[in-house]
């Protein structure tokens, strides 16, 4: 919480837009209370705990300098000769990425669902519907802005940055179960015991 504190007011003092900084930090603003209520009940793992925060930093410096303007992307769009800034690429890989062992977690705590083939195929399958649900967000909030909603948007002119975005939510999740699942295992374990 205190890396997410000094972060948000870093990233606040001089956004490069004050709307699109406030729509880009809103998740970490409603995870925040929610992780302080539930840490006495529902302590997650130090892995989870740690991938949550790295998320909200994401955000933060996306925030900060609107996805489409992040410094370290340049860096990457430079070298590899890309079209675009790939900052937007990097926080929607995330957001598969690390709700995945999230939504894993809560699975076999709460509904017991044991490490496997169906548990890997629910977690991907709720962390593709939460990306998903995050596109509609955006197209709501272009039809509630209007043209304000370009830099939350982050396109950066690509038609197919929806699909996008989806895909590399996909392929995070994926990524996250297949790397990290026996680690995240193993903390569980010590969790329970």
């Amino acid at each position: 919480m205190v890396v997410w504190i000094i972060a948000l007011i870093a990233s606040g003092i001089a956004p490069q837009d004050r709307v699109t900084w406030m729509l880009e930090v809103a998740p970490v603003l409603i995870v925040a209370p929610l992780l302080l209520a539930t840490r006495e009940k529902f302590p997650f793992t130090t892995l989870a705990y740690a991938l949550i925060c790295i998320h909200g930093l994401i955000l933060m410096v996306g925030a900060a300098y609107t996805y489409e303007r992040v410094p370290a992307g340049y860096w990457v769009q430079e070298w590899f000769g890309l079209e675009r800034n790939p900052y937007d690429r990097l926080g929607h890989f995330a957001q598969g990425f690390i709700p995945a062992i999230v939504v894993r977690e809560i699975l076999i705590r709460t509904f017991r669902l044991a490490p496997g083939k169906f548990l890997f195929f629910v977690t991907v399958c709720i962390c593709l519907a939460v990306s998903a649900f995050y596109e509609l967000i955006e197209w709501w909030t272009a039809l509630a802005l209007g043209e304000g909603a370009q830099q939350f948007l982050g396109t950066q002119g690509d038609e197919w940055d929806t699909q996008w975005d989806m895909f590399l939510a996909l392929v995070g999740a994926i990524a996250s179960q297949l790397l990290l699942s026996r680690l995240h295992d193993r903390q569980l374990r010590a969790l329970h015991s």
